[in-house]
């Protein structure tokens, strides 16, 4: 069991992702971010991982989503049979000094970094898939709690999904 901090980074409509390419599986997409390592932090980890992905700086908002994934009850069970883990989603602005691109140690299989419109999410193979709507719905209630002045809704358990 593992634990991974992810990057919910959105510009102008559109999120910054991580490509990926498998010879079975073709292309999908991933929110930047990866495995907590011993000793370190979720933000150190967050930090490091969209570094190492994407070669961006960030400074670190709220946490939005929390997901299990629990891989032998998904559709890439034969691959991630094994895996159990944690994902902590938080918001996140990019430092405007850096700019987004393939990252000094990317991911196994990662060929590049893209932003996305993010109203358009859910019609690439985006995992978590059960992310893309409620991502597609995030600016828009954000805005409306702030007009409202009341806080923005706490994490969102998302459970096990994929």
């Amino acid at each position: 069991m593992r634990n991974s901090a992810k990057a919910i980074i959105i510009e102008d409509g559109r999120i910054l992702v991580i490509g990926k390419r498998d010879p079975v599986f073709g292309d999908w997409y991933l929110l930047p971010g990866g495995g907590q390592q011993f000793g370190e932090t979720l933000h150190e980890a967050l930090r490091r991982e969209v570094h190492e992905e994407a070669s961006i700086a960030v400074e670190i908002g709220e946490l939005l989503f929390i997901r299990e994934y629990i891989g032998a009850n998904h559709e890439f069970a034969r691959e991630d049979g094994d895996l159990h883990q944690v994902e902590f989603m938080f918001r996140c602005r990019r430092n405007p000094a850096t700019d987004p691109a393939n990252g000094h140690e990317p991911d196994t299989h990662q060929t590049r970094v893209e932003w996305m419109p993010v109203e358009r999410l859910s019609e690439y193979p985006f995992f978590p898939k059960s992310l893309a709507p409620l991502l597609a719905r995030l600016e828009d209630s954000s805005r409306r709690a702030a007009e409202q002045g009341s806080p923005p809704l706490g994490p969102i358990y998302l459970g096990d999904t994929n």
